[in-house]
């Protein structure tokens, strides 16, 4: 771990906050007055704190061999996996790609997330996840938990974008339980049952519901029970149900899966694929009682570069920070580099710069100290407005602080609240239809834009550093 870091870790928080006022105060009174050179869009500030990281690119670039994790760690801005896409899409093009990475079954979760992975299931899932208070679930990388308790469950992976079919997929389970198996065998088992017939009548004008009881031998009470009508009155032209005695033969196919066990992994369960895969089913342990995940990997046999995305709706530093588990099993994706983009929600809370801060020394420290090998570049919260469309002059705040404190903090900075227009480009943005009406989220033009000038200043930093 850097002696920085280490230093920073045994200082009492008052005498580290006194410090870092003390910082801030010099650095606020030079940006005042040399605002225009402070601020550099389009730019990673304190770009040495990625070295590491481009060293490893750089070597991946000639050899072609082996391959890089990016973590973006987020908010709502996150989760929906726009921006991240792009960023995504644009660094694997240039370096590689090597599988879509990290991924969660939102929907079962009742949420938004990525459309290229789809979920589904046949039993309910219950869901927890780290914006609410800390009870006991186990909150992990994804941000949530995804538990169930049905020993017939069945959930199945089905990849949509084809450049992501894997040959790997890696399971993450709290404390890497074994509570889950892959089907193995297919068995199609084809049975004939009897089942009660269907019969259905069209009503022709003029008909009554008596008549029509009286054609098929049944009362009108029977055909009321069967169609659930409160009262007598038909349409010409509906479809009614007919109550019947009559059976008929049924084949019904139904598929039985025959389960095969992962292969355990010091923090994680893994499967491996001697051909691409864009489907899978898991399975539960049946020894296990409560069936509890919290991601997937999916990778491929190619080198280049693996980007997770990791973004709750509504999350705050403080949120990640309360929640051990999520520290512990981000060693699972090797992060080299690890992007941090959040302070919008922060801001609603009203929480001065200063606690903002001492959330982001907590969750860098949490970071390096189970990943001392990852460079991390923090990206200040874009543009935003407070409730009845105010002046978000908190957000300004935040991003001043976070890239005045960068080289105490030994993080790499990219201010995208600047490079947005800062506390004034609301009204830009919103009026070239890049932010959503509530003046907080952006349109996925606006999301795009940014995942693009998030791949570009990376690239630019990149060709700086080879110079």
């Amino acid at each position: 771990m850097n002696t920085n870091i280490l230093s920073l870790a045994i200082l009492s928080f008052e005498t580290f906050f006194k410090n870092t006022i003390i910082l801030l105060l010099m650095v606020f009174g030079a940006t005042q007055d040399i605002a225009g050179q402070e601020f550099y869009p389009q730019r990673v500030q304190n770009q040495a704190q990625l070295t590491t990281f481009f060293t490893k690119l750089k070597v991946l670039q000639n050899t072609q061999k082996g391959k890089l994790n990016i973590v973006h760690i987020g908010d709502s801005h996150i989760q929906g996996d726009v921006m991240t896409a792009v960023t995504r899409t644009q660094l694997q093009k240039q370096f590689g790609n090597a599988g879509r990475g990290l991924v969660f079954p939102y929907t079962l979760a009742h949420t938004n997330g990525s459309p290229d992975v789809r979920f589904s299931s046949n039993v309910k899932w219950s869901n927890y996840k780290n914006i609410l208070p800390v009870n006991g679930s186990p909150v992990g990388i994804s941000g949530f938990s995804l538990s169930s308790t049905s020993k017939s469950l069945r959930l199945n992976v089905m990849v949509k974008n084809k450049a992501y079919a894997f040959t790997t997929l890696k399971l993450i389970t709290p404390n890497n339980e074994p509570l889950f198996e892959r089907a193995g065998e297919v068995e199609k088992k084809v049975t004939v049952k009897t089942v009660p017939k269907k019969v259905t009548h069209t009503i022709k004008k003029g008909e009554s519901l008596s008549t029509i009881a009286a054609r098929y031998h049944c009362s009108t009470a029977q055909l009321k029970k069967e169609n659930n009508l409160a009262n007598t009155k038909i349409t010409a032209g509906k479809t009614l149900k007919i109550p019947s005695n009559e059976t008929h033969e049924k084949t019904v196919t139904s598929t039985l899966y025959h389960s095969d066990s992962f292969e355990q992994k010091e923090n994680y369960y893994a499967f491996a694929s001697e051909k691409p895969l864009d489907r899978f089913v898991i399975l539960p342990n049946k020894e296990a009682s409560v069936y509890t995940l919290n991601g997937l990997v999916l990778e491929n046999n190619n080198s280049g570069i693996l980007y997770h995305n990791i973004g709750v709706n509504g999350a705050k530093y403080s949120d990640y920070n309360k929640n051990p588990l999520f520290f512990d099993q981000l060693k699972v994706l090797q992060p080299d580099l690890i992007i941090v983009s959040l302070g919008t929600n922060e801001s609603y809370g009203k929480i001065t710069p200063l606690e903002y801060l001492k959330q982001v020394q907590e969750f860098l420290l949490k970071v390096r100290t189970q990943n001392p090998q990852a460079d991390v570049l923090v990206v200040t919260p874009p543009p935003s407005y407070l409730p009845h469309h105010t002046l978000n002059t908190f957000v300004d705040e935040y991003a001043k602080s976070l890239v005045s404190y960068a080289t105490l903090g030994n993080y790499a900075v990219w201010d995208l609240f600047q490079t947005l227009g800062g506390m004034h480009g609301v009204s830009k943005i919103y009026g070239k239809g890049l932010m959503s009406p509530d003046r907080v989220h952006y349109t996925t033009n606006g999301y795009q834009l940014q995942g693009n000038m998030l791949y570009n200043v990376l690239l630019n930093a990149f060709n700086e550093f080879n110079k």
